[in-house]
């Protein structure tokens, strides 16, 4: 009968690769993929009471009540409530608004399709907050196009009211 020889390096790739399954699927677990506002919307009943990973950047203001914070998360397509303690909230350093992009944050939270605490709006509740990428202000500049627009019509207006003057005397 012939035996089988297994030599030291087979069995090394082996190992390794059996380690680099192991380790790709535990790296799928810790990190779960966010759900978009479209699909939290469109199949609610589904993810009903369920816990959420939900990413996007922050829109509006933090309205503070009490220990507690509201927080809009607009993922691109749609915004979503978050309701929040006041201690995730203040990791929000930057809200989008027509002068700032707002924080990009990842919210893990428990999504109420028909939430009874808040008069049956569709929510988050958040139990967790990473920021992913952090917001700035944002400095709008003149659209050069604009610019001589302007100087053009400008200049027509400057030659009109010239020609008026001229034609009254």
């Amino acid at each position: 009968m012939l035996e089988k020889v297994h030599s030291p390096r087979l069995i090394v790739y082996r190992l390794l690769l059996c380690l680099l399954t192991v380790v790709c699927g535990l790296w799928t677990l810790c990190y779960a993929q966010p759900v978009s506002s479209s699909e939290l919307i469109n199949n609610a009943k589904f993810y009903d009471a369920k816990t959420v990973v939900y990413a996007g950047e922050v829109i509006g203001d933090v309205m503070l009540r009490q220990d507690y914070a509201w927080v809009n998360i607009n993922d691109g397509k749609n915004a979503l409530g978050v309701w929040m303690e006041s201690s995730l909230a203040g990791q929000i350093s930057y809200t989008g608004s027509y002068k700032a992009r707002g924080d990009v944050v990842e919210i893990t939270g428990v999504f109420h399709r028909a939430c009874p605490q808040h008069g049956g709006d569709l929510d988050i509740h958040a139990q967790a907050l990473r920021k992913i990428s952090p917001g700035r202000y944002i400095q709008e500049r003149a659209n050069p196009d604009k610019k001589n627009l302007a100087a053009i019509l400008l200049g027509v207006l400057l030659l009109v009211w010239i020609l008026t003057l001229l034609k009254r005397r």
